[in-house]
């Protein structure tokens, strides 16, 4: 089974119906033993970086996806989903992210001429080779709509680069833990192949 973890993020419905589309058992849950006992588990997100700490910590779900991480279960992060896995972002300063990768989020630069938010699809290169692009052809175009990046990043966390401006993480990865900042959910058929890829890693223990 695969959780979506329901703390009132935007793109939650999308992500479900990827997800049925690929014919996987998926529910959409808050509840602290159903996100454990989940073979897998999804953070989407959409929107302001506070905001999501906000309801994270309200929910209590901090500790929750910390010990997600720490089992072995596979945990996929989506767009704010990855930007939340940082220790915080240039948008909500003092805002505490779950500090789970090392790293900062930071504004798309002004100055490179690019309309922000970027809206729209982009070519992703990878870095490292990674389960969760199996039989995704280097340089497939995928959907973001972000203003803010992973920035200062450990390298060996990379597993794909995106170009707007400036080259920034568009996925990362460590261990069972994987995050995009574009939306799978929203890439066609490179999107479901990624979610596809990421329903078929297994628990690492």
């Amino acid at each position: 089974m695969i959780c979506i973890i329901d703390y009132d993020a935007g793109n939650v419905k999308s992500v479900l119906k990827a997800f049925r589309y690929l014919g996987e058992d998926v529910i959409l849950s808050r509840d602290p033993d159903v996100i454990l006992k989940a073979d897998h588990v999804v953070l989407p997100g959409v929107g302001n970086f506070g905001d999501a700490v906000d309801k994270i910590d309200a929910y209590g779900l901090r500790d929750v996806i910390a010990e997600v991480v720490s089992s072995g279960t596979p945990f996929l992060g989506i767009c704010v989903g990855l930007q939340l896995l940082f220790e915080g972002s240039e948008e909500s300063p003092g805002a505490h992210g779950l500090h789970l990768l090392a790293g900062f989020n930071s504004r798309f630069k002004k100055e490179d001429g690019c309309k922000i938010p970027q809206i729209g699809w982009n070519s992703i290169h990878f870095k490292k080779e990674s389960r969760l692009f199996k039989d995704i052809p280097e340089g497939s175009f995928v959907y973001f709509v972000h203003s803010y990046h992973a920035a200062d990043t450990d390298e060996a966390d990379v597993l794909a680069v995106a170009t707007y401006g400036e080259t920034f993480p568009a996925a990362v990865g460590k261990g069972n833990l994987f995050a995009c900042q574009f939306h799978p959910e929203k890439s066609g058929r490179v999107g479901l192949q990624i979610l596809r890829n990421f329903t078929e890693i297994g628990k690492e223990t």
